[in-house]
């Protein structure tokens, strides 16, 4: 069994699929893709990714704001704790810091990932972090506010093995997507031969970020498949061994206290 860590079901393009996204998820459970994080990233899209993962049998749900769709003022503790008592809701995020998008809302950012990284503390749940050219102050927030027992996880990780480390000792988990099959991903492949077995997870942040050989097409979860071989080939174990160990991950961080 594959799990796809870490998707936007409500983002797919679904003109394949007469069906709707019943079709899509149809299609990645036929490759073996059997559990899904439908991931929010904003107030807008929260309630349609809760309703996606309650109407679909091993699909779950996240709560939170990304970095890039904080407002004027950020999300508070109080409001993280009530979206997350839904049901199927297993993590709060994405959240974070992007800098390279949004470094105006550096500020705001940083609240508001302070505010989901406590609301973490106080469910109990994971967060899902989101950095890209923030990572001292990334790290800085983490160890100031993570929860070590909720944790959470470091998703679709490009960074430096450096800031891998800070992440793992601080009992997060890293997750990799199709970025990995990338030409140019020399130095994230070394990244990911390195990553504790036991703290890995694998994603496609789809709809983007296809793995080759879909790179500059629509991406869907069932193509964690592709994610998955190719990490299995890097780490020169099987494909059925990766998508075990993988999967037992994902139940751990996130379904510990499902049912």
């Amino acid at each position: 069994m594959l799990v796809d860590s870490h998707c936007h079901l409500d983002r797919l393009n679904l003109d394949l699929y007469p069906d709707g996204l019943g079709g899509a998820v149809e299609a990645a459970k036929s490759r073996g893709v059997k559990q899904m994080l439908c991931v929010c990233i904003s107030e807008e899209n929260r309630q349609q990714v809760v309703e996606i993962a309650q109407q679909f049998d091993g699909i779950f749900a996240s709560v939170g704001i990304h970095p890039s769709d904080v407002m004027a003022s950020a999300v508070d503790v109080d409001t993280l704790c009530e979206w997350s008592k839904a049901d199927k809701v297993v993590a709060l995020g994405e959240t974070g810091l992007d800098y390279y998008y949004s470094a105006e809302k550096a500020d705001i950012q940083k609240l508001s990932f302070v505010n989901h990284l406590k609301a973490g503390a106080k469910t109990q749940l994971p967060v899902i972090i989101h950095t890209r050219d923030a990572r001292e102050d990334t790290i800085s927030l983490m160890k100031e506010h993570a929860c070590g027992e909720a944790a959470g996880v470091m998703h679709c990780f490009t960074e430096s093995w450096e800031m891998a480390e800070q992440a793992l000792d601080l009992n997060f988990y890293i997750s990799i997507s199709g970025i990995v099959t990338f030409k140019n991903a020399e130095a994230l492949r070394d990244v990911t031969r390195k990553i504790p077995l036991d703290r890995l997870l694998v994603e496609t942040d789809s709809p983007y970020l296809a793995p080759v050989p879909f790179r500059g097409k629509p991406n869907e979860p069932k193509y964690v498949r592709e994610v998955a071989e190719y990490i299995a080939e890097l780490r020169g174990i099987s494909l059925e061994k990766l998508a075990s160990i993988t999967s037992e991950n994902f139940n751990n961080l996130f379904l510990k206290n499902i049912g």
